[in-house]
C-alpha cells in the first residue's frame, strides 16, 4: 500500500548501529572518525553523534548483549572529493584500514561508475561497513561497473572535469 500523496523525503536524518562495547565505539566514532558527541545515555546504553552540523543528521550507537559475526550494517558518510582522496592515509594514521569495494586494503578511492560516485570503505570495531562517498559531477558510465580511481581516470579521461570542493 502506498500513500495517496507521497511525502517528499529530503534526506536521511539518523541511523543506528548495534555495538558490543559502547566505550570502544564512542572512542572510534568520536576520536578516530571525529564525529561530535551529542549525548550519552548510560542507563539506556546508547550514544548519539552528530554527523555534519548539529541537528542535521545523527548516528545512534546501541550496546547489545551479543552481536552475531554475520551481522553487519552499512553506513555511507558524504564527504568532499578532496577529503575522499586524503581518506586512505588519514584512516591509516587513525589505525583504520581503508578498503576498496571488494574489501581489500586500498591506497585510493574506487568509482561506482553507474552513479557515478567515488568511495573508500572501512570497518568499525563491530565489523559494520562504513563508507566515505563523494558524488562525482560527471556523466555516469554504467558500462564500467566498479574500478579503482586511477583506472577510472585513465579509461574515461574525465578527471580534468572534476572539481575538488
Amino acid at each position: 500500500m502506498s500513500l495517496q500523496s507521497p511525502i517528499p523525503i529530503l534526506g536521511l536524518f539518523e541511523a543506528h548501529l548495534c555495538v558490543s562495547d559502547l566505550d570502544l565505539a564512542i572512542r572510534f566514532y568520536g576520536s578516530q572518525l571525529g564525529l561530535p558527541l551529542a549525548r550519552v545515555v548510560r542507563e539506556r546504553k546508547v550514544a548519539f553523534f552528530w554527523i555534519g552540523a548539529p541537528r542535521k543528521a545523527m548516528l545512534g550507537l546501541w550496546k547489545t548483549a551479543t552481536i552475531s559475526d554475520s551481522t553487519s550494517a552499512h553506513l555511507a558518510f558524504e564527504v568532499a572529493l578532496a577529503d575522499l582522496h586524503a581518506a586512505p592515509s588519514r584512516l591509516r594514521n587513525a589505525g583504520i584500514t581503508p578498503l576498496d569495494f571488494a574489501g581489500a586494503p586500498t591506497e585510493e578511492p574506487v568509482v561506482m561508475a553507474w552513479m557515478p560516485a567515488a568511495s573508500v570503505y572501512f570497518r568499525d570495531p563491530d565489523n559494520n561497513l562504513l563508507e566515505f562517498i563523494s558524488i562525482l559531477q560527471v556523466p555516469a558510465r554504467p558500462d564500467l561497473e566498479v574500478l579503482a580511481w586511477s583506472e577510472w581516470i585513465r579509461v574515461t579521461r574525465q578527471g580534468w572535469r572534476l572539481r575538488f570542493h
